[in-house]
């Protein structure tokens, strides 16, 4: 029942959850992926930016800025045109808030997220001053991965899929598993899943009654990674900031169209799929503007352009950067060095100075409470002299009264 297969390949899976819990808490794989693939994303352009000698830290504050709009971009574009599957008379207005803002179940549209991200691209440069195609240049392969892997997460939730085929690219998903989501009959009802897949079942292992649809999303998927593998190679060839971004645009625009044709559970408007609209307008604005460019090119115009290093300049590159790092942090450390032994010179001679101040300030107070003895001992000895000299007045005068008394008793 929770099995998915491909039965003209010959690959069976038995048994694929769409998602796990932690602590009572479920986790969807498919958040899982496209968390994976911002990382990814984010990854790769910082790695273009070092080899077109950007730098790579203005990249994750633009991933910062980007992540959320882009998400909330996503989601509103996919709610915008699927709004009968939210709105219910009666349902009432928290509970349909509640099922628009959650995006555990899938429900984000590519188109609404590049949309929304060029918006924000567009702020960001502006503010930071800087270049708009060549961050679209930068961010791309970025792009596509993220995308590559956002598609696996439809794999996870089984959606994604186009109308019946017996091709040997079938994928095979059990009726069983629609009837126990609770979602069979309204994929019935907005023809999602059609009457022709559930009268022609394919049986697979012990009596599986599966519909076999075209597997869309592995297609989209393998589409995005040839438009990866065309960029990649012509990176280094580019003529003008931009192009590359415009191949992912025409590129991703032409495939998208193509493979929108088949699924089954395209966004619509009216009777036109929604997004084979915009690819067409994407294709042919992006030709445009390369047919421009290379004009002007062929008219002698001179354009901006960064060019990619190779990976052996890089490595050069980045050698003489070690180098010059490790200069620094040596000339640094030197520094630090002549700095610590400056500093400890002063501090001794400070010591120094001090314990010389010191020693004079205390040779100055012996010297001081000398001189106080000295002077002490100089008016003790006038004091006893003075005593001295009183006592022999005193004993003459005494003498003289006693030769009167003497000469009158004669």
């Amino acid at each position: 029942m929770n099995g998915i297969h491909f039965p003209g390949l010959g690959i069976h899976f038995w048994n694929v959850l769409d998602g796990f819990t932690i602590f009572g808490i479920e986790i969807k794989l498919y958040a899982v992926v496209i968390a994976l693939g911002f990382v990814l994303a984010l990854l790769v352009a910082s790695r273009e930016a070092r080899l077109s000698r950007q730098n790579e830290e203005t990249y994750l504050d633009f991933f910062l800025w980007l992540i959320i709009p882009a998400i909330v971009g996503a989601r509103i574009y996919y709610v915008i045109f699927s709004w009968d599957e939210y709105y219910e008379k009666g349902k009432g207005f928290w509970k349909t808030f509640v099922d628009i803002i959650n995006i555990r179940e899938g429900g984000l549209a590519i188109y609404g997220g590049l949309i929304v991200g060029t918006f924000v691209a567009f702020v960001f440069n502006k503010k930071k001053k800087l270049s708009l195609p060549l961050m679209g240049d930068t961010v791309c392969m970025g792009v596509l991965i993220g995308q590559m892997l956002g598609r696996w997460g439809n794999f996870f939730n089984r959606e994604v899929f186009g109308d019946y085929t017996k091709s040997f690219i079938r994928m095979a998903i059990p009726v069983d598993y629609f009837a126990n989501e609770g979602s069979l009959n309204r994929y019935l009802d907005e023809g999602i899943i059609t009457n022709k897949m559930l009268m022609n079942p394919e049986i697979v292992g012990k009596r599986t009654a599966c519909i076999t649809v075209y597997p869309a999303f592995l297609l989209e998927g393998l589409w995005c990674l040839a438009v990866l593998i065309l960029i990649l190679l012509y990176r280094r060839h580019k003529k003008f900031d931009g192009e590359l971004s415009l191949i992912y645009i025409m590129g991703y625009g032409l495939g998208r169209f193509l493979i929108e044709g088949i699924r089954t559970d395209s966004l619509m408007l009216g009777n036109i799929k929604v997004s084979q609209l915009v690819a067409l307008i994407c294709f042919f604005g992006a030709m445009g503007l390369m047919v421009y460019n290379h004009v002007r090119i062929l008219r002698g115009h001179t354009p901006k352009c960064h060019s990619i290093m190779k990976l052996s300049e890089y490595r050069e590159l980045r050698a003489a950067e070690k180098k010059s790092a490790e200069k620094e942090e040596t000339a640094e450390k030197k520094t630090g060095e002549k700095k610590e032994a400056a500093e400890k010179k002063n501090s001794e001679k400070k010591t120094a100075d001090k314990n010389e101040a010191d020693g004079k300030k205390k040779t100055s107070a012996e010297e001081e409470t000398a001189e106080n003895k000295t002077e002490k001992n100089k008016t003790a000895a006038r004091d006893e002299d003075v005593d001295n000299s009183s006592d022999n007045k005193k004993n003459g005068a005494g003498k003289k009264n006693n030769k009167t008394s003497k000469s009158t008793k004669k």
